[in-house]
């Protein structure tokens, strides 16, 4: 036995159809306008199948199971619209970039949408936000109330470029979006790299450069000279070494000459001589 209860656009129950099967083929079918079983089947088995729907009709049992299924649809009929049909279940985006072996300037990009519901949705191919393509698509049911659909876009692997798969949906505030640009060729990530590198030696060079210049001692005497005193002499010769002493040096005078000294007393250490 199988029943079943098909739904309008708007959720309300569009009727009830209960039928009973062998061998999967409908043998008898119920009609729940004037509550009775009637024959389905017009073959071979169509006399049997008479035959089965008088003894059913006669049987009250079978009558009360048909129309409490039918009272089952009724009842939950909003409940299921409410969790299946009503629902709003957002999109997931993914591109796949799949390369063309005869064409390495370009590729072919697939927008992979899925798991949405209502199956109602836009989808946009835009390059560098400006739109090159849309248009319809075809939706494939997933078995769980929801969709998926893919939209193809041939690109150019040009460098600055960016591809964007946009898409509308009711369940979406704004719409969403997958962006897609293409890789640098090995060549230019070699050169880009090289560059990279001779950039990070030359800050380090100039950073050690730098510092090696901030530690470096000052030599003695760098300091600013003295300037010369009014009174200092200007002829340049060699100089005793004074050495330390902690009074104030006589100033210099002419030497005495050896002999008789008029006036004078012996000085001290000197041999006493007779006086004129």
């Amino acid at each position: 036995m199988a029943s079943s209860c098909p739904l309008l656009a708007n959720g309300s129950l569009g009727g009830f159809d209960l039928t009973v099967a062998f061998n999967k083929n409908p043998l008898l079918c119920y009609d729940p306008d004037v509550h009775r079983f009637y024959p389905c089947d017009w073959g071979l088995l169509h006399t049997i199948a008479t035959l089965l729907a008088a003894i059913l009709n006669d049987d009250t049992t079978w009558v009360q199971r048909a129309e409490a299924r039918r009272q089952a649809c009724t009842e939950l009929a909003a409940q299921f619209w409410t969790h299946t049909a009503l629902r709003r279940t957002p999109p997931q985006v993914r591109i796949v970039p799949i390369p063309i072996s005869n064409d390495p300037d370009t590729v072919h990009l697939i927008c992979h949408v899925w798991g949405f519901y209502p199956p109602a949705v836009t989808i946009q191919w835009l390059h560098n936000g400006l739109v090159v393509a849309s248009g319809d698509t075809k939706l494939l049911p997933n078995g769980d109330w929801t969709y998926r659909t893919q939209v193809a876009l041939r690109a150019s692997t040009a460098a600055g470029s960016t591809y964007t798969c946009s898409v509308w949906h009711s369940s979406l505030e704004q719409p969403l979006q997958e962006d897609w640009s293409p890789n640098l060729s090995p060549a230019m990530m070699v050169k880009v790299a090289v560059a990279a590198m001779a950039l990070t030696l030359g800050l380090v060079a100039l950073s050690a450069g730098v510092f090696s210049f901030c530690q470096r001692p000052r030599a003695p005497g760098a300091g600013p000279s003295p300037r010369p005193d009014a009174g200092s002499h200007s002829n340049p010769g060699p100089q005793n070494d004074p050495g330390p002493s902690s009074g104030p040096h006589p100033s210099p005078g002419p030497h005495p000459s050896p002999g008789p000294h008029s006036g004078l007393g012996p000085g001290p250490g000197s041999a006493p001589g007779p006086y004129p």
